[in-house]
């Protein structure tokens, strides 16, 4: 009697809790036998930054709305669209919106909130995230608005007060704080260093040496 044993299918798949989960598929005689076994990660290997992204490869959209006008100072420019550059093979478009006022920018800033995207400001007052906390975060604020978000940053005074102290009574949900660092930066400067950071995130996702 001869019997053909096809191929051993394994698929692997890291979940975030730091559990190794190995699904084998065997096919023998006509019958597919499916199992599952988890082990735990060697403690030697950090566990992945961020869940899975499986419902982002239509394209992420990130919309950068700031105060102010585009810098004047072409070193500024050239490095956002050094990143703007890199973001494209991992499938996230950048996109900066110049407002002329704060009434402007909430204007921008309900239409968002609106559509169910999640919108972060950048301030002082906000929490200052690692970059890897800052890498899941995006990816999780991603999926939940549905490969778009949005990042606000102030003019040259900061951030309008209906941002900075949201009305409990207000419709529209209170914004996600964070900042990039306790010094200041010009608004113009600011946008580069998130565009890098938003970089860096894509490139943590991935695993690359990039961030060290």
């Amino acid at each position: 009697m001869i019997l053909t044993l096809f191929p051993l299918i394994i698929v692997m798949s890291m979940t975030v809790m730091g559990v190794c989960s190995f699904t084998t598929t065997r096919t023998f005689l006509g019958t597919t036998l499916t199992t599952t076994q988890q082990h735990e990660n060697n403690i030697n290997t950090p566990p992945p930054a961020v869940r899975s992204t499986s419902r982002l490869y239509m394209g992420m959209k990130v919309n950068i709305r700031i105060v102010g006008r585009k810098s004047s100072e072409k070193w500024l420019e050239e490095g956002v669209d050094m990143y703007e550059k890199r973001l494209r093979p991992s499938n996230v478009e950048i996109e900066t919106t110049w407002h002329k006022d704060n009434v402007a920018l909430m204007k921008g800033y309900e239409m968002d909130c609106n559509k169910n995207y999640k919108v972060i400001c950048l301030d002082p007052k906000g929490k200052q995230p690692t970059s890897e906390v800052f890498t899941t975060n995006m990816y999780q604020y991603l999926e939940e608005g549905g490969s778009r978000l949005s990042f606000i940053i102030g003019g040259a005074e900061g951030l309008p007060n209906e941002l900075k102290y949201p009305s409990t009574s207000s419709k529209i949900s209170s914004p996600i704080m964070i900042s990039l660092s306790s010094l200041t930066f010009t608004h113009q400067f600011a946008r580069l260093l998130l565009i890098e950071q938003i970089y860096r995130a894509t490139e943590i996702q991935k695993g690359s040496g990039y961030h060290k």
